[in-house]
């Protein structure tokens, strides 16, 4: 494992430069996949070639809207392609922030919104599917390789994908990373506030009931992967570890605010030091929820009064958006943009 020094924000904050002065491209589409009843809510973010129509992504009444040209020409050129996985009642959109930045460092982005754990559509027995939120993420590569609008502005070489939370569980198993249900059930049953179970204890789930969860999800077209923050550590299944995918980055978000059960750190599950190669980052002042877009200006009183997670809430000291100019340096870092 290569360990990066643990980096202060305030320390660096200005030494971040400055994002791309063209808007990104933007898409949305129907993605028909075998293993959904239903067509999936895909989008595609790409270098522009020329100015549309400026429209917001992502806009509502909690986090900031992305700007971004809809519909232009692609940049001319192969672009590293990158896949990116959202994490349990999130969505890709409100992730512009990051595909954005993304797409600023020259890579088209893949997304989708996982049936069964997006916002509006977030079930604890759907949730627990590992291998269908991979399977998402194949299916959408396979579709935008073979359509002749996106695929020869694609380097096949250099595909790359960015998980979150459950969505970091899905990048490790796209990874080759597997799981095992009968271990997390355990981990469920001595820990229940774990945050990798509260939400799962509240359906009933039993990991090892549900196949998807143990499945080998590994796509070999993927060669990079970043993962920040993901659930399900302290299950890996040992073995898969050999043969998963090498120099993996993994990203912790805090250290008196770290998500234990997010942490795969040497106080953690040690996940980075069990991968072949992985380098370890962690970013503090931090919390779990400072990888979320940035927040409206009454946000958090919205979110209070409703009694939601306190999502827009970050620890003392902490900066949203100077997080996310740190985590947008690391993440093009480790997808080698």
């Amino acid at each position: 494992m290569k360990r990066l020094a643990l980096f202060s924000i305030l320390a660096l904050s200005n030494t971040v430069p400055a994002a791309a002065d063209m808007l990104p491209g933007y898409d949305r589409f129907d993605l028909i996949a075998d293993h959904r009843a239903r067509p999936i809510a895909a989008s595609i973010w790409y270098p522009a070639e020329n100015p549309t129509y400026r429209a917001p992504v992502g806009d509502g009444p909690i986090f900031d809207p992305t700007f971004a040209f809809i519909g232009p020409a692609i940049a001319v050129g192969e672009h590293p392609l990158v896949l990116l996985s959202h994490g349990s009642g999130g969505n890709s959109d409100s992730l512009g922030w990051l595909t954005s930045e993304l797409v600023a460092d020259g890579a088209i982005v893949l997304a989708v919104n996982h049936p069964g754990s997006t916002s509006g559509d977030s079930s604890p027995r759907r949730s627990v599917d590992l291998e269908a939120r991979a399977n998402d993420l194949s299916a959408a590569l396979d579709m935008v390789l073979s359509d002749p609008a996106f695929s020869p502005f694609i380097d096949d070489s250099r595909i790359g994908v960015v998980g979150f939370s459950l969505g970091g569980s899905t990048a490790l198993g796209l990874g080759g990373v597997r799981f095992e249900g009968a271990v997390q059930d355990e981990n469920c049953a001595t820990g229940p506030e774990a945050a990798d179970c509260v939400f799962f204890r509240l359906g009933n789930v039993r990991f090892a009931d549900y196949p998807g969860y143990d499945a080998d999800a590994r796509d070999p077209r993927i060669s990079r992967a970043v993962v920040v923050d993901p659930g399900f550590g302290g299950s890996v299944e040992p073995k898969s570890l050999q043969g998963a995918l090498a120099g993996i980055t993994l990203v912790n978000l805090g250290d008196t605010d770290r998500l234990s059960a997010a942490d795969v750190g040497p106080n953690g599950n040690n996940l980075a030091g069990r991968l072949p190669d992985a380098t370890y980052v962690e970013i503090a002042p931090a919390n779990h929820f400072t990888f979320l877009g940035t927040c409206k200006p009454r946000a958090a009183e919205l979110l209070l009064e409703e009694g939601d997670d306190p999502i827009c809430t970050d620890p003392l000291g902490a900066d949203r958006a100077t997080v996310h100019r740190h985590l947008v340096d690391i993440i093009a870092e480790g997808l080698g943009l």
